[in-house]
């Protein structure tokens, strides 16, 4: 079975080598400060050709390279701790990425300009040219991160708040609680969530678990569980995404699920009762898929005694025509005749129509007697 491979974040080699070129040029830079001083002091040559100038420079050149590796991974690393998910560039996010890497550079050339009192001018280009880049890349990555709220703040969705976005734009993030339920397929083609949806690699670890257990019950979830995944990934109003383990430091998945919602500002989607409950204490935005059943389940069962209003004949002889206080019609057997009265009515079935629901019922009670001898 083929299924997407896990989103890797991966270390932007074009701001390293950024980075280590201007620290490569800071290094030459010292190392040629350092080799004239050490000449100006009567150091003579120190090997063959070169002078301490010629030295200076192709140590501090050196050492440069080494410390700009370390130097922009480390930065790197720094800035894509910020990052929030930015897994697709869109037109929302270059803009506000544009504007953040232009905040950032504006920032950093407003803060960093004491750096030109240093007496070197290729020492302090340098620096400047360090903070600046690692600025502008901070702020592109925030403000990408936060496209909404920048957006908001420019006048780019004047007028609408980012936390009323439309449901499309909350990514989802999925449990193997979810994962293991077939009705999340028929709740994704109903139509009623759509969108980004987010699994992380964990939860497959959960479901490929279960998929190589020995108990056949356990296997099968597992197996119907990658089976959905792959299916609900071609349904065309979802985007099924698949990334690493986000917390690796976090030994449960259900910690590391609250964690990541919080971070990314996501929705969970969830079955588990308690994780609901634990997330929603937390302040993550719980989409509990057995509340959304409960919402729509029957509003009465086979057997169960109701109260209802007859307001009118039925089609068929003898019936009689109610509502529940949901609006669903009632058909009672052989009540014709209560029509206009509230009667104590016991469901035989429920049937699912186009229209909705349709409970058929007879007359329990008093009230039947009254029919049968009205009859």
């Amino acid at each position: 079975m083929k299924f997407p491979k896990p989103t890797r974040k991966r270390t932007p080699s074009g701001l390293i080598e950024v980075l280590r070129l201007l620290t490569v040029v800071l290094g030459a830079g010292c190392g040629y400060e350092l080799g004239r001083t050490l000449e100006n002091h009567g150091h003579g040559t120190v090997l063959g050709p070169f002078g301490g100038v010629g030295i200076g420079v192709i140590v501090g050149s050196g050492l440069g390279y080494v410390l700009g590796g370390v130097f922009g991974r480390t930065a790197s690393s720094a800035a894509e701790r910020t990052e929030v998910a930015l897994r697709e560039i869109s037109a929302d996010t270059l803009i506000a990425g544009g504007f953040g890497a232009f905040a950032g550079a504006v920032v950093a050339a407003a803060c960093g300009w004491p750096l030109f009192l240093i007496p070197q001018r290729l020492v302090a280009s340098a620096l400047f040219g360090i903070v600046i880049v690692t600025s502008a890349y901070v702020g592109f990555r925030v403000g990408g991160a936060k496209r909404d709220d920048v957006l908001a703040v420019i006048g780019g969705r004047a007028g609408v708040s980012p936390r009323r976005q439309a449901n499309a734009a909350v990514v989802k993030l999925l449990d193997t609680s979810v994962a293991v339920d077939a009705r999340i397929l028929d709740v994704v083609r109903a139509g009623f969530l759509h969108g980004r949806i987010v699994v992380i690699q964990p939860v497959l670890g959960e479901l490929q678990r279960l998929a190589d257990s020995s108990e056949p019950m356990r296997r099968a979830r597992g197996r119907r569980g990658l089976d959905l995944l792959e299916t609900i990934r071609r349904e065309p109003n979802v985007d099924l995404e698949v990334i690493d383990d986000p917390h690796p430091d976090v030994d449960e998945v259900d910690a590391k699920l609250v964690r990541y919602c919080l971070d990314q500002d996501m929705a969970l989607l969830t079955l588990d009762s308690n994780l609901a409950k634990v997330a929603d204490l937390t302040g993550v935005r719980v989409m509990n898929l057995h509340t959304l059943s409960l919402a729509l389940r029957p509003p009465v069962v086979v057997g169960e005694d109701v109260s209802v209003h007859l307001v009118k004949p039925g089609k068929e002889s003898g019936q009689a025509v109610g509502y529940l206080d949901d609006g669903t019609m009632v058909v009672v057997e052989r009540a014709r005749p209560l029509v206009g009265r509230e009667v104590d009515v016991r469901v035989t079935s429920v049937v699912l129509t186009s229209n909705g629901r349709l409970v058929f019922a007879h007359v329990s009670g008093a009230p039947a007697a009254a029919a049968q001898s009205s009859a």
